[in-house]
């Protein structure tokens, strides 16, 4: 039975928290991993017919606490057979499960989990992967995706993350100051790849899903209370609150993308847009210019235009040039593309993206193809375009994108 919607949002919520009170207690992260998915489970089979319970941060600190006494005893259960049962009766006592529902901590411990999953002990893939699965809540095979790797790797990947942590020792604590810029240089990446992944699924038949989208825009904002001050912090919230409030404007009642220019700007969430576009320009006029700032930006140019022909491209050109030199990826030059277009033509688009056709990060990616269709339909090129068009639908493995690009290709004949 599917667990009901409101229940998987609060459980996604609620997980980090849990974890990180079960890790700030016990230690040992990947037992307390283990044990709060098994509560999650629980939770997922139990609530839908029961209710939800009073305190249900209480009701999965307690059930994950018990799992993680059953698989303590159970485990000096065996090492006891192998000793003596005097040992046994000693530990036992010390792991009596707790009576009723554990007290829940006024501290929220998620920004703290964040940085553990970051520890400069762990690989840069690692520390994405781990944060993902154990701060983002997204499964395995989600996250293999994003990675572009099988998900029997990604597995791997994981469960050596949380070995790793074990095996170091690594305690439960923010960070020093001197550690934290690298350390949050890579919290912030991987926030901004479960928005992305909540914004445009990777695959599957629903283009956006809602729930990852709230969950990064609330774990940044929490990583804004904790530093108010920091540029590219503000820029990320900023990002996404100009991205999200389009959100309702993405689709057709059918499910069916609707490109940016032909969205309904009315649906927009205004509200959003307002508060975007105050974080971008109170961070622009005191803060050192990173990446983030620079998105936001580019955004809040776009969420600023009542028509899509009012947009200021050649505003944009200019901060995608600063972007280039900043923080230069195919990604960027993507859309860097698209804007030269709209400002010096198609031919000047479809030239900066000739050297992409040599980058191998670019080489199954659909959005090249995509990118070079809608360049070559700009400049009358229409079976260059179609063809284009039909080789990015190959390519994507999300159906609404898919849908969309196979009927652009169908409308050029």
């Amino acid at each position: 039975m599917r667990t009901d919607a409101r229940i998987e949002d609060l459980l996604r919520r609620l997980a980090p928290q849990v974890l990180g009170v079960l890790v700030r207690r016990h230690g040992q992260f990947d037992a307390c991993e283990d044990a709060v998915q098994e509560a999650l489970l629980a939770a997922a089979l139990q609530w839908p017919e029961e209710g939800v319970p009073e305190s249900p941060t209480g009701w999965l600190i307690t059930v994950a606490s018990r799992r993680l006494t059953d698989q303590w005893r159970s485990e000096h259960a065996r090492r006891a057979r192998e000793d003596t049962a005097a040992s046994l009766v000693t530990r036992d006592e010390a792991f009596a499960p707790p009576a009723g529902d554990e007290p829940v901590p006024e501290e929220d411990d998620t920004l703290t989990l964040l940085f553990l999953c970051c520890h400069p002990a762990l690989s840069p893939a690692s520390q994405l992967a781990l944060t993902l699965r154990a701060v983002g809540g997204l499964t395995t095979a989600e996250i293999a995706r994003a990675f572009l790797v099988p998900e029997g790797t990604m597995a791997q990947r994981i469960s050596r993350a949380k070995q790793r942590i074990k095996a170091t020792g690594i305690g439960f604590d923010l960070p020093p100051e001197p550690e934290r810029a690298e350390r949050l240089r890579v919290v912030l990446h991987v926030l901004y790849l479960i928005f992305n992944e909540g914004y445009t699924a990777t695959a599957g038949p629903h283009l956006q899903r809602s729930e990852l989208t709230a969950e990064a825009i609330r774990l940044t904002r929490a990583v804004h209370g904790l530093l108010p001050d920091d540029g590219e912090v503000a820029g990320l919230l900023a990002l996404m609150l100009l991205t999200e409030a389009r959100r309702a404007a993405r689709t057709r009642p059918d499910g069916a993308l609707v490109p940016l220019a032909e969205q309904n700007r009315d649906r927009w969430t205004a509200e959003l847009v307002d508060e975007g576009a105050a974080l971008v320009a109170d961070t622009l006029a005191r803060a050192p210019i990173g990446p983030y700032q620079l998105q936001a930006a580019i955004a809040a140019v776009h969420d600023e235009a009542r028509r899509a022909e009012d947009t200021d491209w050649r505003q944009i050109v200019a901060l995608y040039e600063l972007l280039e030199r900043i923080s230069s990826n195919p990604i960027v030059t993507l859309n860097h593309a698209v804007a030269v277009a709209m400002v010096h033509g198609p031919e000047a688009g479809l030239e900066l993206l000739a050297p992409l056709d040599a980058d191998e990060r670019m080489a199954t990616n659909h959005r090249l193809d995509a990118v070079r269709a809608h360049l070559l339909e700009l400049a009358g090129d229409r079976e260059g375009a179609r063809e284009r068009y039909r080789r990015a639908a190959r390519r994507t493995t999300s159906l609404p994108e898919q849908r969309y690009l196979e009927a652009k290709a169908s409308r050029l004949g």
